[in-house]
């Protein structure tokens, strides 16, 4: 896993030396496994000292994930593997905290749905109708 830099999204690769790596022990089961080796790992990644983001990625980042992320990892017995998953799990809140939501496009109903509406309208009135006691004219 030594790699120079993580691939976050097409345009955007985050170098290694930038995310910190922290290896605790894990909690739960395991026996002396568990409780001999630091299998957990946590991954942070501080965004405001980070040089791979630009300003605008950095705001956008901080405003919808916080200025430093932060995921955690001990799903497995593997050290490595937890780094792993620790990785992935932080590059994917990265990478959803970089998107930018599509703007919606306002539509108006079709000519159909609009009759379908209304004659909807016009049953519903009908039935609402009959239900009423008769009048006496």
């Amino acid at each position: 896993m030594e790699r120079e830099s993580i691939r976050v999204t097409r345009s955007l690769s985050v170098p290694v030396s930038e995310i910190e790596i922290r290896a605790s022990r894990s909690s739960g089961p395991g026996g002396q496994h568990a409780q001999k080796s630091s299998t957990r790992i946590e991954a942070v990644f501080d965004v405001e000292t980070s040089e791979a983001l630009t300003e605008t990625q950095k705001r956008r980042v901080v405003a919808r994930a916080g200025p430093v992320l932060r995921a955690v990892a001990q799903d497995e017995r593997s050290q490595l593997r937890n780094r792993e998953l620790a990785v992935e799990r932080l590059v994917e809140k990265l990478r959803q905290a970089l998107a930018v939501p599509r703007r919606r496009l306002p539509t108006t109903p079709t000519a159909r749905a609009r009759e379908r509406r209304l004659a909807e309208k016009r049953r519903r009135a009908r039935r609402k109708e009959l239900r009423r006691p008769p009048t006496d004219e």
